[in-house]
């Protein structure tokens, strides 16, 4: 078992014992999820560090996103839940990038990848990818390669 499945699992007991109904009832939700990507496909696996990594990600983007929804449509007690549930998420993925660590990465990318132009941008995005895995939104780091790419 992934040591971060191990560990929500770990403080999801904890999170119980303490009677803290929003850590509890968002790690529920966690597990849950890696729990149906685990049996998601032709057959039921285990999901290694990485893709629990990534479906926790995948959890906290939704957390964000519902966060505005709610605020547009001026439901600030819910914003205010969903915000609480993104931060608990939060704990357990590593730290984003800086602007200026992204910038780098992407330029060592480039760099390594010989690309130029926007056609280049595939490779880049290829390469960058698993570096910068859960720590910064996708679409930041296609803005960020389009950027460096001159696109």
């Amino acid at each position: 078992m992934a040591p971060l499945k191990e560990r929500l699992r770990a403080d999801l007991t904890e999170a119980m014992k303490a009677r803290d109904e929003l850590r509890t009832s968002t790690l529920r939700m966690a597990l849950a999820s890696v729990t149906t990507a685990e049996v998601a496909g032709a057959q039921a696996r285990e999901l290694d560090e990485p893709e629990v990594l990534a479906v926790l990600t995948k959890e906290a983007k939704k957390r964000r996103e519902a966060v505005t929804a709610y605020e547009d449509a001026g439901r600030p007690e819910l914003a205010a839940r969903e915000q609480a549930e993104a931060e608990v998420l939060a704990s357990y993925l590593p730290a984003p990038l800086t602007a200026v660590e992204l910038s780098l990465v992407v330029a060592e990318c480039i760099a390594a990848t010989g690309a130029e132009g926007p056609r280049g941008m595939g490779a880049v995005m290829k390469a960058v990818q698993p570096r910068v895995a859960g720590r910064v939104d996708g679409a930041v780091v296609a803005a960020e390669v389009r950027h460096q790419l001159g696109g």
